[in-house]
């Protein structure tokens, strides 16, 4: 179903207003398809799984710095 403009409009300035955009590059190519499935077989997004690693890495190393 395709969507109206006023609903594209709507879409894009949610977007803006509550998300930060990032563009990553990785390698080699065709890895983002291998990163792409394990994210599905989670049951997650792509960009669910990579929110989810930041989230986790960055824990993580926060927690070691305290020790």
């Amino acid at each position: 179903m395709a969507k109206s403009k006023a609903q594209q409009k709507a879409t894009s300035k949610y977007r803006r207003n509550n998300y930060d955009q990032l563009n990553i590059l990785v390698k080699p190519k065709g890895k983002k398809e291998e990163i792409k499935k394990h994210a599905e077989k989670s049951g997650e997004s792509l960009s669910e799984f990579v929110n989810r690693a930041i989230d986790e890495t960055i824990k993580k190393d926060n927690s070691e710095q305290v020790n």
